[in-house]
């Protein structure tokens, strides 16, 4: 289903321990002119709050979709985020991971003085990543 339209740009806060700022989380991945591909990262951002103790959770596409990364560093600011912590939902450290977003958060950060932001490398290397390979795998071995 499409659940965009029941969520706002996912903004997620918490407050952190070392400074009791108000925490955002901004999951971001590239966008697509697919729906069915922009779709999923709503429901990602979902099953991530849920997981989490963020209380905002929210999510930008890079290009070719909304919301944009501006518009969902708005969106965690206007939920009450003192700091935003972005997450390039990217396997490595591509072009978009290590250079165009950490320019698109800077931008949109201008805009808001006294909110600070930081950005986590993309998902990387990981035994889950192998993990979820493998039952992808097992997964499409069931449907032949």
């Amino acid at each position: 289903p499409d659940w965009s339209a029941f969520i706002r740009p996912v903004c997620v806060a918490v407050a952190s321990f070392d400074s009791m700022k108000k925490l955002a989380l901004l999951i971001v991945d590239h966008g697509s002119t697919r729906s069915d591909a922009n779709n999923l990262l709503p429901e990602v951002a979902r099953m991530v709050k849920q997981m989490s103790d963020f209380e905002i959770v929210c999510y930008a596409h890079m290009e070719l979709a909304e919301p944009t990364v501006q518009e969902g560093f708005n969106a965690c600011v206007a939920d009450g985020a003192q700091e935003v912590i972005v997450h390039p939902y990217f396997l490595g450290p591509g072009r978009h991971s290590v250079s165009d977003i950490p320019h698109l958060v800077a931008e949109a950060a201008a805009g808001h003085p006294g909110v600070s932001y930081r950005i986590t490398p993309p998902l990387g290397l990981d035994p889950k990543m192998g993990e979820l390979i493998l039952q992808r795998v097992r997964e499409s071995t069931h449907k032949e």
